[in-house]
């Protein structure tokens, strides 16, 4: 019997076991409720291939044996991971039954038809799979960078809890747009790292929305990277660009036709959640100098913008490049996990993105190039404490001593090589 056949029986048995009153489901007897079950895992099986589900579990396997080395590495005592993910991570099977709950109960009490149960539940259960197999990569892709950077002596200096977010729920009702991640390197200096940072910060009155609307229409790369120790992105002062300058970004991609798919960019896009249209003239003049980027007209982008139509159609190739023209980076890698057609690298490397592609989940090895780049990006943001960054060296390679017999130490040893020390100094 074919399963779509299996459904309809045993959407016809369901509905003579239980009694709806007051559109509440009550099932006749306790037992009944496992056919409810066994319906769900029918339509995952009509949408989802045993193969899907098969992958989703190794790479969770992988994700979190990255996450273990990784926050091992670098003095992490662990992870925050948002509700969707965690769901999906414990276990993929039973976390897409729950995206069938509203609708198998609108089923029964027959407010959907089975076609359009089939129809919204094919589009719910697709969609969660994709969206948790791009976090798992991404989040994969970030935690192999942070692994080979504690494998050069790198710590965790923030959060100073030691729990790194995977998420941002809740972490910008203050107004501010703080790291995942600081990493200092001894001898080298810090690095900062944002997890789809650029989003709406908090607010309380119109004079408040005024100055954080250009963050809702940010548009918000995977990864941004900056030198030093960065605490906060926003820059409300900067009518041009409200978010800081980063010095690389990184995009990640795991569909094996991503570069084949567009994005829908919705609109209208020049009109704050008020009456005043302060934020029109950036706007307009942002999106109209980038319509080549685009690949659109400038009427499209005026449509767009004014509200006479609800959403832009945008490549994501030309997506990546409109991320790289709008934030403007000294650096852009791509990270990829299926090969880009030659035509679309040419493409892309006009824009001066780098392409890292073939990156399959668990070879790290193919990051490490990505994760020396990002070290050198180290800097210290304020004045350096040269015996303490000593002491910090020469505990990495097992050696604890203590501040005062470090400086004595180095006046002993600036003395006897007093010519070196003045030739370096001179130079």
């Amino acid at each position: 019997m074919e399963l779509a056949e299996l459904i309809d029986e045993l959407i016809a048995l369901l509905r003579s076991k239980v009694l709806v009153v007051n559109g509440r489901v009550k099932f006749i007897e306790e037992a009944h409720e496992g056919l409810l079950e066994k319906l769900k895992e029918y339509t995952i099986n009509a949408f989802i291939s045993l193969e899907s589900l098969k992958e989703a579990q190794e790479w969770i396997k992988i994700l979190q044996e990255s996450l273990n080395k990784a926050g091992e590495s670098i003095g992490a005592l662990g992870w925050t991971i948002s509700k969707e993910l965690k769901s999906f991570i414990k276990d993929p099977q039973a976390h897409l039954k729950k995206k069938l709950f509203l609708y198998s109960f609108d089923l029964l009490r027959n407010r959907v038809t089975v076609s359009e149960y089939l129809e919204k539940s094919r589009a719910a259960l697709t969609t969660s799979l994709r969206t948790n197999m791009r976090s798992i990569y991404q989040t994969w892709v970030f935690a192999t960078i942070l692994g080979y950077v504690g494998c050069i002596d790198g710590r965790l200096i923030y959060p100073e809890h030691g729990y790194i977010p995977l998420e941002r729920s809740g972490k910008q009702r203050a107004g501010s747009i703080p790291p995942n991640a600081v990493v200092k390197i001894p001898g080298r200096g810090e690095v900062s790292f944002f997890i789809e940072a650029p989003r709406p910060v908090g607010w309380e009155d119109t004079r408040d929305l005024r100055a954080v609307w250009k963050l809702y229409v940010s548009l918000r790369p995977d990864i941004m990277i900056y030198s030093g120790r960065v605490l906060n992105i926003v820059k409300l002062d900067n009518q041009d660009a409200p978010i800081l300058r980063p010095n690389m970004i990184i995009e990640c991609k795991e569909l094996s036709d991503w570069f084949n798919k567009a994005r829908e960019l919705k609109g209208p896009v020049a009109k704050p959640l008020t009456a005043e249209e302060w934020m029109s003239k950036w706007i307009n003049g942002l999106w109209t100098g980038l319509a080549d980027v685009l690949g659109v007209s400038e009427k499209a982008i005026n449509e767009f913008i004014e509200g006479r139509v609800r959403g832009l159609r945008v490549t994501e190739p030309k997506l990546i490049a409109l991320y790289k023209q709008v934030y403007k980076p000294d650096g852009f890698t791509l990270v990829s996990l299926p090969r880009i057609p030659e035509h679309l690298k040419k493409d892309l490397e006009s824009w001066r993105v780098k392409i890292i592609d073939g990156v399959s989940m668990g070879c790290s090895s193919c990051l490490e190039e990505l994760a020396k780049e990002i070290v050198a990006l180290a800097k210290y943001s304020g004045s350096m404490d040269v015996v303490e960054e000593l002491r910090s060296v020469l505990k990495s390679r097992g050696i604890e001593v203590s501040r005062a017999k470090l400086e004595e130490a180095l006046l002993s040893l600036a003395i006897d090589r007093i010519e070196d020390l003045a030739s370096r100094i001179t130079q």
